[in-house]
């Protein structure tokens, strides 16, 4: 017998001693293993799906998912869902500040998501479909541009980097002040969902700021001759001209007659029509001035009992704004001040079997007081604003000033008027005042504007630039709804009003040829953009 067979037989012969009671702990002993054994194995499995349930918390506020799942792809560049969400929110956000006070008429429901919401029931395009497309065009166009900046050398400056910076800035004090965030962090997932961060959203403004202002660089480098402004010109003179004119317009609508004028029969409508051109023709009986045009609105029956009835006057108003039921008699070249007429307005529409109907719905009287072709001019200034300072805000939420805050405002103009009046009193002293002095951050180049054109400034500051008595070294304290003005005139610059609308036009069309070309090189594939926010509620009242 071997020695591991006497071991096994010892071990045997001792199992047949136990007693009952030791067969019966060791069965239990056995059982409780069994049981902890049971237990530890739901334990572990209990803080596993514990461990799984935090971790998809985790991941799901983390913006793990946003930031490594591909929404987009420009050619080979791949655009994440946190990035492209910035452009979906910016462009909502654009969209909602243009139209806030017509949003009810434009059937979007800021109580309901955005991708519950139909916009075009012929295709089933939501809501959220629209600003997606928007989103897509607008990171294609923010990256092809910031690729052309990339191959002309062109990068930020320290400047515009500082001026990113001061942005961001007064972003997170308006989220922390206004809006009572704790920190950027926290307003910017709120605001644009888990995947944003510090960090991408500096990368995301960056890159905008750097394709805008290479869109503008590009712009400003275009130059032009003399030769193609008149080439240009050639084509559409009256184009670049500007227009004084006075009209009435006589509703039809509102000269209908009877019991009930919100439905009329034929006869009624046809009885206005008629009226209103017999009203319109009188305006045009014997009239060339302004005043007399003036007296015949006022006596017209409807008005006799309107305090200060006239005409509409329009003062300069360029080409394009002309009313267009006016526009080709008031641009006509053979046009001459003096000149009056009447013209009907008509309204076409088409019925389900596209049949087209017309009818009049009211009557211009105008008035044509003259042309302005645009060759003057355009003035340079210089100014340094002191800035009102305090007031208060009216029922419609304007800030208003007392005539105390206006008048420090005033005294430390003059002030520094008299400091330049005592000093060099040259227009390089001026420029070193404003510099030191000016309150009007666009400005701070001395203070100065060149080629103003009408209508860029505020209205005071406006017509002392225009002010055909103006002659170089002229110098004011003009005041506006921002403060006192202290002006020094420079002189015109070389440059007409003509000829810059030209250029602009001309520039206008060369930079969307070519950011067009820019465009048509990239093709902008949609991956995966379910963490964008399409199903975004605007609002929950």
């Amino acid at each position: 017998m071997s020695a591991s067979d006497k071991k096994k037989l010892r071990a045997a012969e001792r199992a047949e001693k136990l007693t009952e009671k030791q067969l019966a702990e060791q069965k239990e002993a056995k059982k409780l293993k069994i049981l902890t054994t049971v237990f530890v194995v739901a334990l572990a499995l209990m803080l596993c799906f514990a461990i799984v349930i935090t971790a998809v918390k985790t991941v799901e506020n983390s913006g793990i998912r946003e930031r490594n799942t591909v929404a987009l792809t420009l050619d080979d560049r791949q655009i994440n869902n946190a990035e492209l969400n910035y452009f979906f929110i910016d462009g909502l956000n654009t969209f909602l500040n243009e139209n806030s006070t017509i949003i009810p008429y434009l059937g979007l429901d800021a109580t309901k998501p955005l991708d519950e919401q139909i916009l075009d029931e012929a295709t089933g395009m939501t809501w959220a479909d629209d600003f997606m497309t928007g989103a897509v065009e607008n990171a294609k166009a923010a990256y092809a541009l910031a690729d052309a900046a990339a191959e002309a050398g062109f990068v930020l400056t320290e400047e515009d980097k500082t001026n990113i910076e001061a942005t961001i800035a007064n972003i997170e004090l308006s989220a922390m002040v206004n809006y009572g965030y704790p920190d950027l962090k926290t307003y910017l997932k709120a605001m644009y969902g888990n995947g944003a961060d510090e960090e991408s959203f500096r990368a995301y403004r960056e890159l905008n700021y750097l394709a805008e202002s290479y869109q503008v660089k590009y712009a400003e480098d275009l130059t032009y001759e003399d030769a193609d402004l008149r080439e240009a010109e050639a084509d559409n003179y009256d184009a670049y001209s500007s227009y004084t004119y006075n009209y009435y317009y006589l509703n039809v609508n509102s000269l209908i007659e009877g019991e009930d004028t919100s439905n009329p029969t034929n006869e009624q409508y046809a009885d206005a029509v008629a009226l209103a051109e017999e009203y319109a023709k009188s305006l045009t009986e014997g009239i060339t001035t302004v005043e007399e045009f003036d007296a015949a609105v006022a006596a017209l029956p409807m008005n006799t009992e309107v305090e200060n009835a006239a005409s509409n006057a329009s003062k300069d108003v360029s080409y394009g704004a002309v009313n267009a039921v006016i526009a080709d008699w008031v641009t006509d070249s053979a046009r001459k001040a003096g000149d009056i007429t009447y013209i009907p307005g008509i309204s076409t529409s088409t019925d389900e079997a596209g049949n087209e109907t017309s009818k009049i719905t009211g009557y211009y009287a105008v008035l044509f007081g003259g042309c302005n072709e645009n060759n003057f001019s355009l003035p340079n200034v210089r100014h340094i604003l002191v800035a009102f300072e305090g007031g208060t805000l009216d029922e419609n939420g304007y800030k208003i000033y007392s005539d105390t805050e206006k008048n420090t405002a005033k005294l430390a103009a003059e002030k520094l008027l008299n400091t330049w009046k005592n000093g060099d009193a040259t227009e390089e002293s001026f420029a070193t005042l404003a510099n030191e002095n000016s309150d009007d951050s666009d400005g701070t180049d001395g203070g100065l504007y060149t080629n103003i054109v009408p209508g860029q400034m505020v209205a005071n500051f406006n017509d002392w630039c225009f002010d055909d008595s103006r002659k170089v070294g002229d110098t004011d304290i003009v005041e506006t709804e921002y403060g006192y003005h202290v002006m020094y005139f420079c002189g015109e610059s070389e440059r007409t009003y003509r000829d810059l609308m030209i250029e602009n036009e001309l520039k206008v069309a060369a930079v969307n040829a070519w950011f067009e070309e820019l465009l048509s090189g990239v093709t902008a594939t949609v991956v995966d953009p379910k963490y964008v926010s399409t199903d975004l509620v605007l609002s929950t009242n």
